[in-house]
């Protein structure tokens, strides 16, 4: 290991290099799914007879376990060491791939996202800290910079390689890439990775919050999805009373427990709360976008699978290359009109969508909503994550990262689980092409309305000077960059902490 103990990794070094490409292996494994797998919904639906609610299972089954575990996750990599963890991540994440490969039947695969969510909530927070705890200060926005660029890169080809995977094998073949490079990851955190931990991370974990938000978020859920299928009106009833049961129990859970997975005080911050509820209403209407387009670009349109991951390729191409600039204008003017402006443009992307009919051409119909679309997003999501990172104080920056990822997540889960049944397509009718496109109309004008709501949220609430308030008493807040974990979540910044235990 090239690398003193005391000063952590050079980026240079051989041992800076294997530990970027382990990093951005096992987090890429993940970012690469958050995209693939919406690409494949049409031909799993089909393969597997399943109906809309299983359909958003398959993809709320992962976000259920990922929101609900992923503040616990990090806080199990500060206190176990974080390869450890990391790597524990990574082969829940490949197992649970490989079952979701080989699933028989919608069930058996549900089950499986779910367990890959479990996977994913501790390898994606433990690959960024990993880096931030190993890497010597002077390089860690250097490394941190080359995580999220190739990171990026993983997502943007995540639907192009997912579309060629389905058409030229199978749908299965979106889970089964995970093997080799879970195998990879594993093997080369242990012979590559420096093990860290937070020695000052003290005191019982909050297994009983993570349990909680479980719960209430999976009981929530199921209401909301299997409520329209009918024929199960109890079991609806009874998992709806838990889940909301289970959510208020959380709250005084973690109002009461001395190391709460999700400390409550941390909202006592306007601008931590206002920002917060920008990211809620935006990526709520993010999660159905990426959940609906593919799918109706495929039923509808009559796109290949190929052809319709690639259609968003644009979205993609605009964050790269923007989200830094918007950033910057951000530090620069306040973050309080690029949070109105952007929300404004991705309404008026998704109203450019209604106009989009079986038929069309992609360049003259497609593909002006979606370049507009995705300017919209670029002046959203560095902006409202430089917002939460200033609005909470340096000792708190790990915690309000993982907040803000979480609410993205949970807003994804609760929005895929409502707009579809609002939209009207429930049981078979996702898969007719008649009434998908009915759907997909009413769903990308709910989006707009849930994007437009975020804009005026933004414009009410959020200060222009936020960036550039008073540092706290304990010290002044870091900047906050643009280490994006891709287009489906905000930032995911652990805090920076001195290196520790580098046992090699």
């Amino acid at each position: 290991m090239e690398a003193n103990s005391s000063a952590g990794v050079s980026f240079s070094s051989s041992a800076g290099r294997w530990l970027l490409a382990v990093t951005i292996a096992g987090s890429g494994m993940a970012f690469l799914d958050s995209t693939v797998v919406n690409v494949a919904l049409p031909k799993i639906g089909e393969d597997l007879h399943a109906s809309t609610s299983s359909l958003q299972w398959i993809i709320n089954g992962y976000l259920l376990t990922l929101a609900s575990l992923i503040l616990l996750g990090g806080s199990l990599g500060d206190r176990l060491g974080r390869r450890r963890v990391f790597q524990a991540g990574v082969a829940i994440f490949t197992l649970a791939s490989a079952l979701c490969a080989a699933a028989p039947n919608v069930e058996l695969l549900i089950f499986a996202r779910l367990v890959q969510g479990i996977g994913g909530a501790l390898l994606t927070p433990g690959s960024l800290a990993i880096i931030e705890a190993s890497f010597r200060p002077e390089d860690r926005a250097r490394a941190i910079g080359a995580w999220s660029g190739l990171g990026g890169v993983a997502t943007a080809l995540g639907p192009l390689l997912g579309g060629w995977l389905i058409g030229a094998i199978s749908w299965r073949a979106i889970f089964l890439i995970n093997l080799p490079l879970g195998v990879f990851v594993i093997w080369s955190a242990a012979r590559y990775v420096p093990e860290t931990r937070d020695p000052s991370a003290t005191g019982k974990l909050d297994i009983w919050g993570a349990v909680l938000a479980a719960v209430g978020l999976g009981g929530t859920t199921y209401a909301l999805i299997e409520a329209p299928e009918g024929g199960r009106g109890a079991a609806v009833a009874i998992t709806a009373v838990v889940g909301v049961a289970a959510l208020v129990a959380f709250f005084v859970q973690e109002r009461r427990v001395a190391n709460p997975m999700l400390p409550l005080s941390i909202f006592r911050s306007r601008q931590f709360s206002a920002a917060n509820a920008v990211t809620f209403v935006v990526y709520a209407a993010l999660g159905v976008v990426f959940f609906l387009l593919v799918s109706f670009l495929q039923i509808s349109m009559g796109y290949s699978p190929i052809a319709a991951g690639s259609a968003s390729l644009p979205v993609t191409a605009l964050m790269l290359a923007g989200s830094a600039r918007a950033g910057a204008l951000a530090e620069r003017i306040g973050p309080r009109i690029p949070l109105t402006l952007g929300p404004l443009i991705i309404a008026a992307g998704l109203l450019l969508m209604l106009r989009i009919d079986p038929g069309d051409s992609y360049v003259t119909s497609v593909l002006p909503a979606v370049v507009v679309f995705g300017l919209g997003l670029t002046l959203v999501v560095a902006p409202v994550t430089a917002t939460v990172m200033a609005a909470a104080d340096s000792a708190n920056s790990g915690i309000a990262s993982g907040v803000n990822n979480a609410v993205a997540r949970v807003a994804g889960l609760l929005a895929v689980a409502v707009v579809p049944v609002a939209a009207g397509i429930t049981g078979d009718k996702f898969y007719d092409p008649a009434h998908m496109t009915h759907g997909f109309h009413v769903g990308m004008a709910i989006c707009a309305g849930l994007s437009a709501l975020g804009a005026i949220i933004a414009w009410t609430t959020i200060s222009p000077d936020v960036l550039h308030a008073e540092p706290e008493p304990d010290g002044a807040p870091e900047p906050a960059e643009d280490y994006s974990c891709g287009v489906g979540a905000p930032t995911l910044r652990p805090g920076r902490e001195p290196v520790q235990g580098l046992d090699g």
